[in-house]
This record gives structure tokens, sequence and C-alpha cells, in this order.
């Protein structure tokens, strides 16, 4: 059976609900296209342009610190 695809306001407002209720939003600023270079890296690697950022602070943490808590 085919899942529907759900759009219009009700669902927008339900997952808005749900981002807001379990992440947080970060806004980063970098010159202009620098974004272009990075979701070129990312889509090489494989990656989405938000889980290569998460992956690059994760790891950068992990070198600095030796946590990614």
């Amino acid at each position: 059976m085919e899942i529907p695809n759900v759009s219009g306001k009700a669902s927008t407002r339900a997952k808005n609900k749900y981002n807001a209720a379990n992440y947080d939003r970060i806004a980063l600023s970098v010159k202009k296209g620098q974004r272009d270079i990075i979701k070129a890296h990312a889509d090489a690697m494989g990656e989405s342009l938000n889980s290569f950022v998460t992956r690059a602070i994760d790891e950068t943490m992990e070198r600095d610190h030796g946590t990614t808590e």
C-alpha cells in the first residue's frame, strides 16, 4: 500500500511542532560562494549539507576535547 504524500497546513504545523520539540537550530553564515563549495563536498561524500556540517562539528569537538557531548 502506498503512503499518500500529505501536504497542507495541518501537515506543516505537525512537522513544525515535531521539529521544534526535537531539534535545535543554528544559523551559519559563510562568505558568498562558500556554501556552494561546502555543498559540493558534502555531495561528493554522499551526505546532506546538514549531515556534513554536523559530522564536521562532532569530529572537531572529538579532536579538541575527546568528546562530542
